[in-house]
């Protein structure tokens, strides 16, 4: 028997458990997308420095999930930690995050 069936007979996956987790993961990021581009709006962040607040936002919420929610073993929690807690929504959360930025961005500077 392989070590990954073995571990995976002594905790196994739960289906609803990784989906409510890929789920509650989706919606902190579409918050905090939504949140870092209503800050890049208040400080008048433009062009490339706007998206690199993005990025680099979105980093620092995956490095406290993975620090203080999965308690530093994401494996625990996902299926896939690499796809779906350092990549995943990036790119969907990138949509709020550009619509908040040009709200505020106009808000404030009009």
């Amino acid at each position: 028997m392989a070590d990954q069936e073995r571990e995976l007979l002594i905790h196994p996956i739960v289906a609803e458990s990784v989906q409510h987790n890929t789920q509650t993961l989706s919606t902190l990021r579409s918050l905090t997308a939504s949140l870092f581009g209503v800050s890049a709006g208040i400080l008048g962040l433009e062009s490339y420095s706007g998206f690199l607040f993005y990025l680099l936002g979105t980093l620092f919420v995956s490095c406290l999930v993975y620090a203080v929610l999965c308690d530093r073993d994401a494996g625990r929690y996902f299926q896939s930690p690499a796809t779906e807690l350092w990549a995943g929504d990036v790119v969907g959360g990138l949509s709020s995050f550009v619509m908040t930025w040009t709200l505020f961005y106009g808000l404030v500077r009009a």
